[in-house]
């Protein structure tokens, strides 16, 4: 990695940087960079990978505690409404 590349990932972030942050991004960039390589070499030999399948979905019940939101219950309590509809000012 070099200034350039830097200097190119800076452009793509759409930020500015000074020329003593890009050297300082480069050197954390080179220590990252240097750490992976590191975490590449790891053996890892007979593991499967594990699955867990099961229904993430749920029932969709009201909080516990007592509170309870209802349509009538909101209509009630907005300044202004009409016919079962909320009244808010013309947005153009």
């Amino acid at each position: 990695m070099n200034i350039k590349d830097v200097e190119k990932l800076a452009e793509l972030a759409k930020i500015e940087l000074s020329e003593d942050e890009k050297q300082k991004i480069l050197l954390d960039m080179e220590g990252i960079l240097e750490y992976v390589k590191v975490v590449e070499k790891v053996e890892v030999p007979d593991v499967e990978p594990v699955y867990a399948q099961k229904n993430v979905w749920r029932e969709d019940l009201p909080a516990s505690g007592g509170l309870v939101f209802s349509g009538d219950l909101i209509i009630k309590q907005f300044p202004d409404a009409q016919d079962g509809f909320l009244k808010v000012k013309k947005i153009l």
